[in-house]
């Protein structure tokens, strides 16, 4: 019996495993991957790390449009919010969209004064007389 080449052929590509037809998959994942998935664990986890540091005396911003400032960190789940003079409510902190200020440090007690404050009468390049 004669067998053609052409039916020789699919035969083969039938019972075969083309690793060129896994190919474009593959490819579409890792688009994926790097466009969507990357960037939306990098952006969680940014948000996860915003809402552990959050402390008393941050300005913040909800996503509910409020701005405020931490009056309290009730607890792992909650704030007290000040949004206006003697106004406080409490939100949950996964609602927290951005932490804009924080409070200012301290300034030591013993303040140096004149230390560095004093400007040196230098000449700038090219203010030459003429």
């Amino acid at each position: 019996m004669f067998v053609s080449p052409a039916y020789a052929q699919t035969a083969a590509g039938i019972g075969g495993f083309d690793y060129m037809s896994i190919l474009p998959l593959v490819l579409i994942f890792v688009v994926f991957y790097f466009l969507l998935i990357r960037p939306q664990q990098k952006k969680q986890k940014h948000h996860r790390e915003m809402i552990a540091a959050v402390k008393r005396g941050d300005q913040i911003l909800t996503s509910g449009g409020l701005y405020g400032r931490v009056v309290k960190v009730v607890d792992n789940e909650k704030i007290q919010l000040e949004i206006a003079d003697n106004v406080r409510v409490h939100v949950a902190k996964s609602m927290l969209a951005e932490v804009l200020t924080k409070p200012e440090p301290v300034k030591e007690t013993r303040d140096r004064k004149g230390a560095g404050d004093e400007k040196k009468d230098v000449a700038e390049p090219g203010a030459g007389g003429g």
